[in-house]
């Protein structure tokens, strides 16, 4: 848990009674996304197109990213404030560097997005089949980083699988080709990449990490510790203003393509609306999450996503915990995160 310090709390209601010539410029936050603009991530556009940020007291600065894995590496090395991500790159991340701080302030998908891919017609049909198969993948990839941990769940030998580093540009042809036996990677992403190029949803076969025993949250917020004790109400804002946005997504997924295109042009919008009902129906939202509102966090659940990733990777147990590594201290109230 985060607490202001007793000069910080007693400046806080002097802040407020300011007369308004005083007033300082909103608080300036770099935000770094997972990947580029889509659908999932596009509840952060939401929320500076239509004024969310500002209303919340911020000015945010949103900008593209090159793969869940690397915002952990951007937030500690302090090109970015925040930084939108899956969760399970993080806590690996946060388990091998333990004093670089990430915290995570906020967990918007109830499962996680992370899956492995093969063709519907070869001959891999369980997990335990990808044994000495070659699967494709960016290095920074979030489904490759916690491989691993999806094996030893599923209960095969990571070890036995070969991985082919690739651009994500060539992942899902490499399948296409033959030139891989499977990919790994967003349920969100993956899959209709693949459809984009003639393999489309029966044709393909997805292990979802989550259905095969690895109980992950997904995409989360993050920042620094070090940031959030110097700037607890930037952090709060921007926050509320994401929850805000990403329940905007869920309820007006029509509106939210319509910003995705302001944004970005060449945005295919069917894509997008298949993309967006996918990351709803799979990922984002589900019975738990609609009944105790966004980023009711099980500790125990995250606790024992913390214990797969040190596990899976050989890491030393206990560098972190469940208290260290998330926070609720920046949440707004319950009633403004119910789907």
């Amino acid at each position: 848990m985060i607490h202001l310090s007793r000069r910080v709390a007693l400046a806080a209601p002097m802040a407020l009674a300011a007369p308004p010539v005083l007033a300082q410029a909103a608080p300036r936050v770099r935000l770094t996304l997972d990947w580029a603009f889509q659908a999932p991530n596009a509840f952060a556009l939401v929320a500076r197109e239509r004024g969310f940020f500002r209303e919340a007291g911020v000015d945010v600065q949103v900008d593209r990213g090159q793969g869940s894995g690397g915002v952990p590496v951007a937030l500690a090395g302090g090109t970015h404030d925040m930084g939108y991500a899956d969760i399970s790159p993080a806590m690996r991340f946060m388990a091998e560097n333990p004093d670089r701080g990430i915290l995570c302030v906020a967990v918007l998908h109830d499962r996680s997005p992370l899956c492995a891919i093969v063709r519907a017609d070869g001959p891999i049909r369980t997990p335990r089949d990808l044994e000495g198969k070659r699967l494709a993948a960016p290095d920074f990839d979030g489904g490759r980083q916690l491989f691993p941990a999806f094996a030893r769940a599923a209960g095969f030998n990571a070890g036995a699988v070969n991985f082919i580093s690739v651009t994500p540009a060539l992942r899902e042809p490499m399948l296409i080709r033959r030139e891989a036996d499977g990919i790994t990677g967003f349920v969100t992403t993956s899959t209709l990449a693949l459809k984009g190029i003639g393999l489309d949803h029966p044709a393909q076969r997805v292990f979802a990490y989550n259905d095969h025993g690895l109980n992950l949250y997904g995409g989360c917020i993050l920042t620094t510790r070090a940031f959030a004790e110097r700037n607890p109400a930037a952090v709060r804002g921007t926050v509320a203003a994401l929850i805000r946005g990403f329940i905007s997504t869920v309820r007006d997924g029509e509106g939210m393509l319509n910003v995705l295109r302001q944004v970005e042009p060449l945005t295919d919008v069917a894509i997008e609306r298949e993309r967006h009902q996918m990351n709803i129906e799979r990922v984002a939202v589900t019975a738990a999450s609609r009944a105790a509102g966004v980023s009711t966090v099980d500790m125990a659940r995250l606790q024992s996503g913390i214990a797969a990733v040190e596990t899976s990777f050989n890491l030393t147990p206990g560098r972190i915990t469940a208290q260290s590594f998330y926070s609720a201290d920046f949440l707004p109230p319950v009633d403004q995160r119910r789907i």
